[in-house]
């Protein structure tokens, strides 16, 4: 089996590739490259091996769960054509499991985040009802000291005001002007290339869960429990 500990080379690939963010450099440099890949796709699926003890994930590996280096630049006003970072995503099995978990190592940069990016109307609307009706629960839930302690505030994109149908005066207005719903754990570079960062990372994603889990219920169930 191939190390799993994200060596430091991996890290000053990416170091080295923002300096020179250009294809000559790259194509120069490519078994540096190859050697990176393969380290972050061992580190991958040694961490989905240890996720899917205590979730249920879909993704089938950490190759298919690691994102292409590759910049889709056709959109773009930055044309520079590689990510300086490794990303990914693992995503939860079956329509009842909601929400998603992200990695990116990135030098000085790196973090784990989780939770819903990009909720469609129908789902946003069902989580505002349900902080709208039930925030005691919402703020019992932020409250939790290891679950703060882990992820300190929510994070995402908040619209200006209330939106529209709901009172400006709520008590929990401020939950109700998001509009994604993310958790963020950031680490150090030390931390990134240390012996046992698979297992710190696995336990930061395992701490989601109730959040997700949380999500997954308001998401999937009716106001009498049952499945929709």
């Amino acid at each position: 089996m191939k190390p799993s500990i994200i060596q430091p080379s991996s890290l000053d690939f990416l170091h080295k590739l923002s300096k020179h963010n250009d294809r000559e450099w790259f194509n120069d440099h490519k078994t540096l490259y190859t050697a990176a890949h393969e380290n972050m796709i061992a580190f991958a699926d040694a961490l989905l091996l240890e996720m899917n003890k205590h979730d249920n994930i879909e993704t089938l590996s950490g190759r298919k769960s690691l994102f292409r280096i590759y910049r889709d630049v056709r959109f773009s006003k930055e044309k520079t054509p590689y990510n300086t970072y490794w990303g990914g995503s693992f995503r939860r099995a079956t329509k009842f499991l909601r929400g998603g978990y992200y990695y990116s190592i990135e030098p000085g940069n790196s973090f784990l985040a989780g939770g819903f990016w990009g909720p469609v109307p129908a789902d946003m609307k069902r989580i505002r009802d349900d902080i709208a009706y039930n925030h005691e629960a919402w703020e019992e839930l932020f409250a939790d000291k290891p679950f703060k302690k882990t992820f300190g505030e929510m994070q995402g994109e908040q619209l200006a005001t209330a939106p529209r149908g709901y009172d400006k005066n709520h008590p929990a207005i401020e939950l109700l002007r998001y509009k994604q719903f993310l958790l963020k754990h950031t680490f150090t570079d030390a931390e990134v290339c240390s012996k046992d960062f698979v297992l710190k990372a696995n336990d930061v994603f395992k701490k989601m869960r109730p959040f997700l889990d949380f999500m997954s219920e308001i998401l999937t169930t009716d106001a009498n429990g049952e499945a929709i």
